[in-house]
C-alpha cells in the first residue's frame, strides 16, 4: 500500500508491454536533464530510495486516441517527464529491492506521467473523472471514459535542449 501513492501498481507496468524497435538510451537523455517539477518531499521516500541527486528529464510527451472511423487522432494529454515523483534511478532501484534481475535491454516503464493542469493528466481516470466526465476526442464528435476495443493509442516524446540538442521517440 505504500507504493501506491504516488508510485502507483508500479510491479504490474512490466506485465505484456511492447514498445517499438527505436530505443533511447540513458546516456543520451543525460543533456536533458533539469531539476523535476516539485521537490520530494511528500511522501518522503523510504531511505533506500532518497536519491542525493533526484534530477529529472525534460522530455515533453503528447498522448493521442484514434477510435474507429476518426480520420485522425485527437490529442488528449501533453505532459513532461519532469512531473515523475520517482526518478528513473529510484524506479530501477524499487524495482529490483524483491529480487527481480534487470538486465542490459529490459524494459522499464515509468507509468503515469501527470502534470498539474488538466490537459496534463496522464491516465483516462484523471483525464475523464477529474477533468470532469467524458473525454471529448477532438471535434470527431466521440468521447471516451475508457478506452474501446479498436482504439489506437499513440503516446510520443519529444526532447530539446538549449544547445539545439534533438531527440524524438
Amino acid at each position: 500500500a505504500w507504493e501506491y501513492v504516488p508510485l502507483g501498481p508500479f510491479g504490474a507496468k512490466n506485465f505484456a508491454t511492447s514498445i517499438s524497435p527505436w530505443v533511447v538510451p540513458y546516456e543520451a537523455l543525460l543533456p536533458f536533464r533539469t531539476p523535476p517539477v516539485s521537490p520530494q518531499d511528500d511522501p518522503c521516500p523510504l531511505p533506500y530510495l532518497q536519491d542525493p541527486n533526484y534530477d529529472a528529464f525534460d522530455v515533453d510527451l503528447t498522448v493521442a486516441i484514434q477510435g474507429q472511423g476518426m480520420s485522425e487522432a485527437a490529442v488528449v494529454s501533453k505532459s513532461n517527464m519532469k512531473n515523475l515523483y520517482w526518478n528513473i534511478r529510484q524506479q530501477l532501484v524499487h524495482h529490483t529491492v524483491t529480487g527481480c534481475s534487470m538486465r542490459p535491454g529490459d524494459l522499464l516503464g515509468t507509468g503515469t506521467i501527470s502534470g498539474s493542469d488538466p490537459d496534463s493528466f496522464g491516465s483516462m481516470l484523471e483525464l475523464s473523472w477529474k477533468a470532469g466526465g467524458s473525454l471529448p476526442l477532438g471535434s470527431s464528435g466521440q468521447s471516451r471514459e475508457f478506452l474501446e476495443d479498436g482504439d489506437t493509442v499513440r503516446m510520443t516524446g519529444r526532447c530539446k535542449n538549449a544547445d539545439g540538442v534533438r531527440i524524438g521517440f
